[in-house]
């Protein structure tokens, strides 16, 4: 038999081993408080068992006893079992609950540690061997399958389907893009098919345009380009963070003519940037809203909205600003409210132009104060920038104009997003958030919020409300609605609806018909959690779509995740130690689990649908937030100072006017990595015939997140949404690696990608020039998304 040494020896005697034993003990100390700790909040009791089970090991170890490798291989063993019992065969959720124990196991398993134990070692060692061969086979087999993907294909009657000959067919983008969404009905579908799913693998970059627009030192983290081009004619039309205008070739992407407005850099501007222009051509015999002749100057125009809260109204082919319209070209958008703070109202999405009327929303800072400035939505005259109507959401009536006497309602709910139109109807549609501040609603008015978070379709013409339709009522979680909707004609053997798809930072997709706003998929209201903090109040049903992206059921410890399974430990700790009891759990000082999180399950980007195949094209995306309030006191005063700027969107938010700061930030790891098991993004179809999701699969990799830049596959979060083309092709950039994608739009593989040299969160674009069909995407980055700053404009073509 082996001599047994006394422990004081180890280091001497056997270093590798020691420090071995230091490591285990390490681990099994950690765990075993940990586990201690989780156990007691009501969680999983195996990180304790497994942090006892490892300091035993630790213990055998220093009696260079072989039964450490079968205590060892007895944990390996209930690990394995564990994991697969609480996240069944998915190796992202599997990898970080063994990801340590495994190469542990291994390294035990090396001669200098094992000819150093004893009795019985033969078998010790085939135990502990068989084990990690069976967790070799389990993560294998897990890599085989997805259990969150869902494979599928488009029926071949939803491909090949065609519009019959006595329906008018829907606006469409082809040989030129003419709005942020394609046409205004915001469904991101171009006509052209030239690219192809057989071809696309061939595309190049044709061209590369550099702004020189660049982050400034007195810029807000939040800088980032999200800009959709326009293109007319033989110009591309686009915009940089500082809302410069470029005229591009469409063929060659030189630089035709510039517009700078000279926008003020700022720290206390909560974000920097742009989403792109609008473009309006003067028709013949074409008059003013007050019947007057169009003016002969700018016949072709460009609408830039600023940060500093004024538009500009562009010659098309000059760049020169229109002298007809407003004050030489531009107007203010602060006017008619009394909080006129910069960066307070900020323009950074593109206006909804239509035949005579400019239709204009904005971006009012999030969470600094009850007195910001109004979100009211206006419409202008097109030509001369005369304010004709006002919808003031706040305000008991909504139409009401300023005057002498008058201002609009400060906090008033607004639009930072893309509206649609559809001038048949003579309605536009104006996605809205909430009143100010955000996550505090004991002082809000039924009239007030009455429009929270709502979708209004108001009359051209007036401004005047048609229908609305609230998708949470009594907001406190930034539930706003976020995204441009999509009109859609619904074809089917009664005819055809038209329809309106409304994505929601919740996941759910409203589905309204967009004559009177009466559902068309139900959304029946369901109760949701109460007890809201003192001073305030809650709903006690919300809307729950039946087209939904919400992961079903509730979030539980064992959904937690994380590099290893230390963090995926501190990870379920701080989740037991939230409140959560499932969406719209209300903020609280404890600290609330906001999921799907103020990020959203959908964005700016919207949705893309082809209205031939009649499919739609999602991104939805599911990132965990935290909500805490936090009491006046010295370090959150009640009134305005130098330690809480407004520039900043997460943090703590001051919300001056409110008992309460809050407090948010995205639900994290110690080492700074979700908390909840991926996929975090994905991309799927929808079947609008039977608003069933097709397919869904993950989408991106974390190449430019990790240390290591690994391609792993987890599925990404995203800012920028998808389009699709005839040609049977998608594309999307907004994910967290630097790539554009193609899909095919049948089953959803990836049919091509190609490197971006900066983030490409924006919605990209296709046109046809010269014969030649073009995709084109900006790529500028975004700061507080932690993507690579960039300043490009970048054109791919077939060879």
């Amino acid at each position: 038999m082996t001599p047994i040494h006394r422990p004081a020896n180890l280091f001497r005697d056997a270093p590798l081993l020691a420090v071995t034993i230091v490591i285990v003990a390490i681990m099994g100390l950690a765990l075993a408080g940990g586990g201690a700790w989780l156990a007691v909040l009501g969680g999983s009791f195996y990180y304790l068992v497994a942090g006892a089970m490892l300091l035993l090991t630790a213990w055998l170890l220093t009696r260079r006893r072989a039964e450490a490798l079968w205590v060892y291989a007895a944990l390996l063993l209930g690990t394995m079992a564990w994991a697969i019992w609480e996240a069944g065969l998915d190796f992202w959720s599997l990898a970080p609950r063994g990801d340590v124990l495994a190469p542990l196991g291994v390294w035990l398993l090396l001669p200098f540690i094992t000819r150093r134990l004893a009795p019985r070692l033969r078998a010790a060692r085939w135990a502990l061997g068989v084990v990690l061969m069976a967790a070799a086979a389990v993560l294998a087999l897990s890599l085989t399958r997805d259990r969150h993907d869902l494979a599928g294909t488009v029926p071949e009657s939803e491909t090949t389907g065609a519009i019959a000959s006595s329906e008018a067919a829907p606006p469409a983008a082809g040989e030129n893009w003419t709005a942020y969404g394609g046409t205004g009905w915001g469904t991101r579908y171009s006509s052209l098919s030239q690219i192809t799913k057989t071809d696309v693998k061939d595309l190049k970059l044709a061209w590369e345009f550099r702004t020189g627009d660049h982050k400034g030192p007195d810029d807000p983290d939040e800088i980032t380009n999200q800009a959709t081009p326009l293109k007319i004619g033989d110009l591309l039309y686009t915009c940089s963070p500082h809302q410069i205008v470029f005229a591009l070739d469409a063929a060659t992407g030189k630089l035709r003519w510039k517009f700078d407005p000279q926008i003020q850099h700022n720290k206390a501007f909560q974000h920097m940037t742009c989403r792109g222009v609008s473009y309006h051509a003067t028709k013949p015999g074409a008059v003013t809203t007050d019947g007057a002749p169009a003016p002969s100057d700018c016949p072709q125009r460009i609408f830039v909205p600023t940060n500093d809260g004024r538009m500009f109204s562009l010659d098309a082919q000059s760049g020169t600003p229109c002298a007809s319209f407003g004050n030489q070209g531009q107007i203010d958008l602060k006017e008619g409210s009394e909080v006129q703070t910069l960066g307070f109202y900020e323009g950074t999405s593109p206006p909804v132009v239509t035949e005579k009327v400019l239709i204009v929303g904005g971006a009012i800072i999030d969470n600094y104060s009850d007195r910001v400035p109004s979100g009211v939505i206006r419409g202008f005259d097109i030509y001369s920038g005369r304010l004709i109507w006002a919808f003031d959401a706040g305000n008991p009536d909504p139409n009401e104009m300023p005057s002498a006497s008058h201002h609009f309602t400060a906090g008033s709910p607004n639009s930072w997003s893309i509206s649609a139109v559809d001038e048949n109807l003579g309605l536009v549609y104006v996605p809205l958030g909430s009143s100010s501040p955000d996550i505090w609603g004991g002082g809000r008015s039924s009239d007030k919020e009455r429009y929270d978070s709502a979708l209004i379709a108001l009359d051209i013409a007036t401004g005047k409300l048609r229908w609305s339709f609230q998708n949470v009522h009594h907001d406190l979680w930034d539930m706003d609605m976020p995204s441009q909707p999509s009109l859609v004609d619904l074809r089917s053997n009664g005819g055809t609806t038209p329809a309106i798809y409304i994505p929601a930072k919740t996941g759910d997709i409203f589905v309204l018909d967009r004559r009177d706003g009466h559902q068309l998929v139900p959304a029946p209201e369901k109760p949701v959690p109460q007890g809201a903090a003192p001073g305030d109040r809650l709903w006690p049903t919300q809307p729950f779509s039946e087209l939904s992206f919400r992961p079903p059921g509730m979030l539980t410890d064992a959904q937690m995740w994380g590099s290893t399974m230390f963090d995926q430990l501190a990870c379920r700790i701080k989740f037991k130690r939230l409140r959560y009891e499932g969406p719209f759990t209300p903020p609280s000082e404890q600290g609330t689990l906001v999921f799907p999180g103020d990020f959203g399950m959908f964005e700016w980007g919207g949705i893309a649908v082809d209205p031939k195949r009649q499919i739609a094209i999602a991104n939805p995306q599911s990132i965990p937030f935290i909500s805490r309030l936090v009491p006046r006191g010295k370090d959150n005063p009640a009134a305005p100072n130098a330690a809480h700027p407004p520039g900043t969107e997460l943090g703590v938010q001051p919300m001056y006017g409110a008992p309460y700061g809050v407090e948010l930030g995205i639900f994290l790891s110690p080492l700074g990595i979700p908390c909840l098991a991926p996929p975090w993004g994905n991309i799927a179809a929808i079947a609008l015939k039977t608003h069933k999701v097709v397919w869904q699969h993950r989408i991106g990799t974390i190449r430019d997140q990790a240390p290591v830049p690994f391609p792993f596959k987890l599925g990404v979060p995203m800012l920028g949404g998808p389009i699709v083309t005839a040609g049977g092709v998608i594309f999307i950039t907004g994910t967290m690696d630097d790539y554009i994608r193609a899909f095919d739009v049948s089953d959803g593989k990836q049919l091509w990608q190609d490197r971006l040299p900066a983030g490409g969160q924006s919605t990209p674009m296709t046109y046809e020039t010269g014969g030649k069909q073009y995709v084109v995407t900006v790529d500028g980055g975004h700061g507080s998304f932690g993507t690579r700053l960039g300043d490009y404009v970048r054109a791919y073509a077939l060879p």
